[in-house]
Protein backbone atom coordinates (compact mmCIF):
# COMPACT_ATOMS: atom_id res chain seq x y z
CA UNK A 1 0.00 0.00 0.00
CA UNK A 2 0.86 3.61 -0.52
CA UNK A 3 2.16 5.33 2.63
CA UNK A 4 1.93 9.16 2.96
CA UNK A 5 3.21 10.03 5.94
CA UNK A 6 3.48 13.87 7.70
CA UNK A 7 2.32 15.91 5.35
CA UNK A 8 0.16 19.08 5.87
CA UNK A 9 -2.61 19.37 2.70
CA UNK A 10 -4.87 22.59 2.80
CA UNK A 11 -6.04 22.93 -1.23
CA UNK A 12 -8.80 21.74 -2.92
CA UNK A 13 -9.19 17.92 -3.20
CA UNK A 14 -5.73 17.41 -1.98
CA UNK A 15 -6.07 13.41 -1.99
CA UNK A 16 -8.97 12.91 -4.38
CA UNK A 17 -9.88 9.58 -5.20
CA UNK A 18 -6.79 7.88 -3.16
CA UNK A 19 -6.86 3.92 -3.26
CA UNK A 20 -5.18 1.87 -1.20
CA UNK A 21 -2.94 4.27 1.01
CA UNK A 22 -1.86 4.58 4.73
CA UNK A 23 -2.26 8.40 5.35
CA UNK A 24 -0.20 8.98 8.92
CA UNK A 25 0.39 11.84 11.10
CA UNK A 26 -1.04 14.57 7.86
CA UNK A 27 -2.82 17.78 8.74
CA UNK A 28 -5.39 18.63 6.75
CA UNK A 29 -5.72 22.57 7.14
CA UNK A 30 -4.59 25.91 6.02
CA UNK A 31 -5.14 29.28 4.64
CA UNK A 32 -6.03 27.25 1.60
CA UNK A 33 -9.62 26.16 2.89
CA UNK A 34 -9.78 23.44 0.44
CA UNK A 35 -12.68 21.26 1.06
CA UNK A 36 -13.08 17.11 -0.04
CA UNK A 37 -9.75 16.23 0.39
CA UNK A 38 -10.14 12.41 0.58
CA UNK A 39 -13.68 12.15 -1.21
CA UNK A 40 -14.50 9.65 -3.55
CA UNK A 41 -11.36 7.61 -2.01
CA UNK A 42 -10.95 3.66 -1.14
CA UNK A 43 -9.24 0.99 0.66
CA UNK A 44 -7.70 3.70 2.85
CA UNK A 45 -5.79 3.96 6.90
CA UNK A 46 -6.14 7.64 8.16
CA UNK A 47 -4.02 7.17 11.11
CA UNK A 48 -3.28 9.91 13.93
CA UNK A 49 -4.02 12.88 11.00
CA UNK A 50 -5.74 16.11 12.23
CA UNK A 51 -8.20 17.25 9.98
CA UNK A 52 -9.81 21.09 10.11
CA UNK A 53 -11.18 21.16 6.72
CA UNK A 54 -14.97 21.07 5.05
CA UNK A 55 -16.35 17.37 3.81
CA UNK A 56 -13.27 15.61 3.91
CA UNK A 57 -14.42 11.56 3.56
CA UNK A 58 -17.63 11.96 0.85
CA UNK A 59 -18.56 8.36 -1.00
CA UNK A 60 -15.45 6.59 0.29
CA UNK A 61 -15.84 2.52 0.41
CA UNK A 62 -13.72 1.05 2.80
CA UNK A 63 -12.39 3.44 5.30
CA UNK A 64 -10.48 2.38 8.78
CA UNK A 65 -9.43 6.02 10.76
CA UNK A 66 -7.36 5.55 14.57
CA UNK A 67 -6.44 7.83 16.62
CA UNK A 68 -7.85 11.64 14.28
CA UNK A 69 -9.48 14.28 15.30
CA UNK A 70 -11.82 16.59 13.27
CA UNK A 71 -12.47 19.84 14.23
CA UNK A 72 -15.39 21.71 14.77
CA UNK A 73 -14.66 23.17 11.28
CA UNK A 74 -14.53 19.86 9.95
CA UNK A 75 -18.63 19.76 9.21
CA UNK A 76 -20.21 16.92 7.27
CA UNK A 77 -17.65 15.03 7.65
CA UNK A 78 -18.25 11.50 6.32
CA UNK A 79 -21.31 11.24 3.79
CA UNK A 80 -22.42 8.47 1.47
CA UNK A 81 -19.48 6.12 2.79
CA UNK A 82 -19.82 2.59 3.23
CA UNK A 83 -17.61 0.29 5.15
CA UNK A 84 -16.18 2.49 7.95
CA UNK A 85 -14.48 1.88 11.35
CA UNK A 86 -13.33 4.36 13.38
CA UNK A 87 -11.48 3.95 16.70
CA UNK A 88 -10.36 6.65 19.61
CA UNK A 89 -10.57 9.08 17.40
CA UNK A 90 -12.72 12.86 18.30
CA UNK A 91 -15.66 13.86 15.69
CA UNK A 92 -16.01 17.51 15.59
CA UNK A 93 -18.17 19.58 13.50
CA UNK A 94 -22.26 19.22 12.38
CA UNK A 95 -23.51 16.35 10.74
CA UNK A 96 -20.42 13.75 11.32
CA UNK A 97 -22.03 11.41 9.29
CA UNK A 98 -25.05 10.74 7.16
CA UNK A 99 -26.01 8.13 4.83
CA UNK A 100 -23.18 5.71 5.38
CA UNK A 101 -23.79 1.73 5.36
CA UNK A 102 -21.50 -0.60 8.03
CA UNK A 103 -20.41 1.72 10.06
CA UNK A 104 -18.60 0.93 13.47
CA UNK A 105 -17.31 3.13 16.12
CA UNK A 106 -15.15 2.61 19.10
CA UNK A 107 -14.34 4.62 21.94
CA UNK A 108 -14.53 7.77 19.73
CA UNK A 109 -15.58 11.45 21.69
CA UNK A 110 -18.35 13.16 19.06
CA UNK A 111 -19.86 16.60 19.46
CA UNK A 112 -21.96 16.78 16.53
CA UNK A 113 -25.53 17.96 15.74
CA UNK A 114 -27.28 16.27 13.24
CA UNK A 115 -24.82 12.83 13.76
CA UNK A 116 -25.64 9.62 12.36
CA UNK A 117 -28.88 10.31 10.43
CA UNK A 118 -30.45 7.89 7.61
CA UNK A 119 -27.50 5.28 8.08
CA UNK A 120 -27.62 1.83 7.87
CA UNK A 121 -25.78 -1.07 9.76
CA UNK A 122 -24.52 1.36 12.85
CA UNK A 123 -22.58 -0.10 15.44
CA UNK A 124 -21.16 2.52 18.35
CA UNK A 125 -19.05 0.90 20.94
CA UNK A 126 -18.09 3.03 24.36
CA UNK A 127 -17.01 6.46 24.43
CA UNK A 128 -19.27 9.75 24.34
CA UNK A 129 -21.74 11.51 21.95
CA UNK A 130 -23.10 15.26 22.37
CA UNK A 131 -25.46 15.66 19.88
CA UNK A 132 -29.09 17.84 19.49
CA UNK A 133 -30.35 15.40 16.83
CA UNK A 134 -28.92 11.86 16.59
CA UNK A 135 -29.73 9.01 14.41
CA UNK A 136 -32.36 10.05 12.95
CA UNK A 137 -34.53 7.40 10.39
CA UNK A 138 -31.46 5.49 10.68
CA UNK A 139 -32.10 1.46 10.97
CA UNK A 140 -30.30 -1.48 12.13
CA UNK A 141 -28.39 -0.05 15.16
CA UNK A 142 -26.56 -1.33 17.98
CA UNK A 143 -24.87 1.10 20.89
CA UNK A 144 -23.34 0.03 23.80
CA UNK A 145 -21.92 1.55 26.87
CA UNK A 146 -22.41 4.71 25.23
CA UNK A 147 -22.66 8.06 27.21
CA UNK A 148 -25.23 10.28 25.52
CA UNK A 149 -26.54 13.70 25.47
CA UNK A 150 -28.30 15.71 23.45
CA UNK A 151 -32.63 16.16 22.82
CA UNK A 152 -33.82 14.19 20.13
CA UNK A 153 -32.44 11.32 19.67
CA UNK A 154 -32.84 7.96 17.93
CA UNK A 155 -35.98 9.40 15.86
CA UNK A 156 -38.23 7.57 13.09
CA UNK A 157 -35.31 5.03 13.85
CA UNK A 158 -36.14 1.36 12.64
CA UNK A 159 -33.98 -1.99 14.62
CA UNK A 160 -32.61 -0.57 16.94
CA UNK A 161 -30.08 -2.26 20.90
CA UNK A 162 -28.86 0.15 22.96
CA UNK A 163 -27.33 -1.95 25.79
CA UNK A 164 -25.67 -0.69 29.07
CA UNK A 165 -25.82 3.00 28.38
CA UNK A 166 -26.57 6.47 29.69
CA UNK A 167 -28.89 8.44 27.40
CA UNK A 168 -30.17 11.95 28.81
CA UNK A 169 -32.16 12.97 26.44
CA UNK A 170 -35.75 14.62 25.14
CA UNK A 171 -38.53 13.35 22.90
CA UNK A 172 -36.12 10.03 22.93
CA UNK A 173 -37.05 7.66 20.11
CA UNK A 174 -40.70 8.97 19.06
CA UNK A 175 -41.37 6.93 15.98
CA UNK A 176 -39.24 4.10 16.55
CA UNK A 177 -39.73 0.43 15.74
CA UNK A 178 -38.54 -2.50 16.90
CA UNK A 179 -35.97 -0.74 19.39
CA UNK A 180 -34.62 -2.62 22.67
CA UNK A 181 -32.88 -0.63 25.81
CA UNK A 182 -31.54 -3.15 28.26
CA UNK A 183 -29.57 -1.92 31.45
CA UNK A 184 -29.30 1.55 31.03
CA UNK A 185 -30.54 4.75 31.84
CA UNK A 186 -32.84 6.78 29.89
CA UNK A 187 -33.40 10.64 31.37
CA UNK A 188 -35.38 13.31 29.65
CA UNK A 189 -39.23 14.35 28.66
CA UNK A 190 -41.72 12.50 26.70
CA UNK A 191 -39.57 9.03 26.04
CA UNK A 192 -40.44 7.08 23.59
CA UNK A 193 -43.84 8.77 21.96
CA UNK A 194 -45.41 7.11 18.89
CA UNK A 195 -42.82 3.90 19.28
CA UNK A 196 -43.51 0.45 17.62
CA UNK A 197 -42.38 -2.34 19.66
CA UNK A 198 -40.19 -0.07 21.97
CA UNK A 199 -39.04 -2.31 25.01
CA UNK A 200 -36.95 -1.45 28.15
CA UNK A 201 -35.20 -4.24 29.99
CA UNK A 202 -33.99 -4.06 33.63
CA UNK A 203 -33.96 0.28 32.64
CA UNK A 204 -34.07 3.19 34.59
CA UNK A 205 -36.79 5.09 33.27
CA UNK A 206 -36.40 9.76 34.72
CA UNK A 207 -39.04 12.12 33.21
CA UNK A 208 -42.72 14.01 32.82
CA UNK A 209 -45.14 12.28 30.63
CA UNK A 210 -43.15 9.09 29.27
CA UNK A 211 -44.06 6.26 27.27
CA UNK A 212 -47.53 7.74 25.66
CA UNK A 213 -49.00 6.92 21.90
CA UNK A 214 -46.95 3.80 22.14
CA UNK A 215 -47.76 0.37 20.45
CA UNK A 216 -46.57 -2.92 20.98
CA UNK A 217 -44.48 -0.97 24.68
CA UNK A 218 -42.84 -3.77 26.84
CA UNK A 219 -40.88 -2.75 30.17
CA UNK A 220 -39.53 -5.14 32.12
CA UNK A 221 -38.03 -5.02 35.63
CA UNK A 222 -37.69 -1.17 35.21
CA UNK A 223 -37.51 1.50 37.70
CA UNK A 224 -38.80 5.41 37.26
CA UNK A 225 -38.25 8.58 38.61
CA UNK A 226 -40.17 12.00 38.33
CA UNK A 227 -42.93 9.89 35.84
CA UNK A 228 -45.67 11.58 36.08
CA UNK A 229 -48.99 11.00 33.39
CA UNK A 230 -47.37 7.85 32.07
CA UNK A 231 -49.17 5.49 29.42
CA UNK A 232 -51.56 7.68 27.67
CA UNK A 233 -53.00 6.03 25.39
CA UNK A 234 -50.45 3.11 25.02
CA UNK A 235 -50.84 -0.48 24.69
CA UNK A 236 -48.35 -1.52 27.16
CA UNK A 237 -47.30 -4.42 29.01
CA UNK A 238 -44.95 -3.18 31.87
CA UNK A 239 -43.92 -4.63 35.25
CA UNK A 240 -42.16 -1.59 37.30
CA UNK A 241 -40.12 -2.00 40.88
CA UNK A 242 -40.95 0.38 42.87
CA UNK A 243 -43.48 3.53 42.15
CA UNK A 244 -44.53 5.11 39.37
CA UNK A 245 -46.07 8.92 40.02
CA UNK A 246 -48.75 8.97 37.68
CA UNK A 247 -50.40 6.72 35.13
CA UNK A 248 -53.05 8.35 32.56
CA UNK A 249 -55.59 6.85 30.47
CA UNK A 250 -53.23 3.74 29.46
CA UNK A 251 -55.23 1.75 26.19
CA UNK A 252 -54.61 -1.35 26.64
CA UNK A 253 -52.10 -3.96 28.57
CA UNK A 254 -51.24 -4.42 31.76
CA UNK A 255 -49.53 -2.36 34.06
CA UNK A 256 -48.13 -3.75 37.55
CA UNK A 257 -46.39 -1.74 39.85
CA UNK A 258 -45.33 -1.29 43.59
CA UNK A 259 -46.81 1.89 44.07
CA UNK A 260 -48.94 4.46 41.65
CA UNK A 261 -49.14 7.97 43.34
CA UNK A 262 -52.61 8.63 41.09
CA UNK A 263 -53.97 6.55 38.84
CA UNK A 264 -55.98 8.98 35.99
CA UNK A 265 -59.27 8.27 34.41
CA UNK A 266 -61.43 9.70 32.35
CA UNK A 267 -62.03 12.36 29.74
CA UNK A 268 -60.22 9.75 27.08
CA UNK A 269 -60.13 9.66 23.66
CA UNK A 270 -60.01 6.22 23.65
CA UNK A 271 -61.18 3.89 25.94
CA UNK A 272 -58.97 2.84 29.21
CA UNK A 273 -58.86 -0.92 28.86
CA UNK A 274 -55.41 -1.67 30.22
CA UNK A 275 -55.12 -3.25 33.84
CA UNK A 276 -53.65 -1.22 36.44
CA UNK A 277 -52.31 -3.88 39.38
CA UNK A 278 -50.28 -2.61 42.53
CA UNK A 279 -48.58 -5.13 44.41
Amino acid sequence: MKIIRGKRFGEERALYMTRNAVIEDCRFEGEEDGESFLKESGNILVKDCFMDLRYPLWHVRGLEMRGCEMTKNCRAALWYDTDVKIENSILGGVKALRECRKVELCNVTADSQEFGWRCRGFKMKGGSLISEYAFSGSSDLEIEELDFTGKYSFQYTKNLKVVNSKLKTKDAFWHAKNATVIDSIVEGEYLGWYSDGLTLINCHIKGTQPLCYCKNLKLVNCTTEDCDLSFEYSDVEATIKGGIVSVKNPRSGRIEADSIGEIIKGNSKYPVKAEIIVR
